[in-house]
């Protein structure tokens, strides 16, 4: 069998159908950073910050209190393309697994609608994925990665390293001998006054690659922690190191040349993910087959960028080469 019938979504189903479900609510909250939508171009995002002390004895009248400082922080947002093509058997073998896999669906009867909802599914979980990879290993450059379609945290905060910018992360080109419970008890410790007074905030959190993960889990087994390891492992859905969650950062083999292990300690809000729907030419999403290669193709235009806010608010070490533990 083979889906030959087009499809075409405008911007307000581009938003809702294929970004939203991935990068807002629950979904937004498991990325661990903030993301902004279809802010108007240039992207730039405000933060207001006061004195440290706004109080003064009462009088009458204005007594010309301290005005808050406004900066700004611009996303360089670039115009990206996501495609993909599937020859025609392979595309209707896996619209068909996931069918099989709802309950509420009627095999025996397949409307259109199902057939619809199972190929939005499959576009919108590839642009998430991609979408993730470059929101961290992203570089415009070609650099640290093969993802160039714009600039991930990780080579933002290389060039920021080399500027002399973000003065509390480390980077290490070759190979370095570490156990994990240094690297984040340092990561804490080297942190600014500024970032470990949001703790009590809530918004911490360690971003680690997956060997720094997998590594602490396996401390955590090594070092009999029962009761740590219950509670953590079964009834929450990440680590904690002192009460900080541990947000893991898979590398699902994307070819990554800089940044193959590290251990990021920053505020949730100082990553922040901008996406753009509204404001490229072409506000739709395709899906067609192509009856001369037999393939059912998928191609969406939108604008995607990263930035982070404060590099003061970072804390932690990068490892260009994987770390032996």
């Amino acid at each position: 069998m083979i889906i030959e019938n087009s499809k075409t979504y405008n911007v307000n189903d581009v938003e809702n159908l294929f970004f939203r479900p991935s990068f807002c609510g629950k979904s937004a909250e498991e990325l661990g950073v903030r993301v902004i939508y279809n802010m108007p171009l240039p992207t730039k995002i405000p933060a207001f910050f006061h004195s440290n002390n706004i109080l003064n004895p009462f009088t009458p009248g204005w007594q010309g209190g301290v005005s808050a400082n406004l900066t700004e922080t611009e996303i360089a947002m670039k115009k990206v393309k996501a495609e993909s093509a599937y020859a025609a058997d392979v595309y209707f073998s896996t619209i068909f697994e996931m069918l099989t896999n709802s309950a509420e669906v009627n095999l025996g009867d397949l409307s259109g609608t199902d057939l619809e909802a199972a190929e939005t599914e499959l576009f919108r979980r590839a642009i998430a994925e991609s979408i993730y990879a470059t929101m961290w290993w992203g570089d415009s450059k070609g650099e640290y990665s093969d993802l160039t379609s714009f600039d991930g945290f990780l080579s933002q905060i290389h060039t920021a390293c080399f500027d002399g910018i973000a003065e509390k992360v480390n980077i290490y080109d070759d190979i370095v001998e570490t156990d994990v419970e240094s690297i984040f008890m340092e990561s804490w410790y080297n942190a600014s006054t500024s970032l470990r007074n949001l703790a009590s905030e809530g918004h911490l959190a360690y971003y680690v690659s997956s060997d720094v993960y997998d590594q602490y889990r396996s401390f955590i087994d090594r070092n009999n922690y029962n009761a740590l390891n219950s509670n953590i492992l079964e009834s929450r859905p990440v680590l904690y190191y002192h009460g900080i969650p541990i947000i893991e950062v898979p590398m699902n083999g994307y070819n990554v040349n800089k940044g193959r292990s590290f251990c990021l300690l920053t505020d949730s809000r100082n990553l922040i993910l901008g996406l753009n729907t509204s404001d490229s030419p072409e506000k739709e999403i395709h899906m067609w087959y192509n009856p001369d290669e037999m393939e059912n193709r998928q191609r969406v235009v939108f604008l995607a960028g990263t930035a982070i806010a404060d590099y003061s608010l970072l804390s932690g070490y990068i490892y260009n080469e994987f770390i032996e533990f």
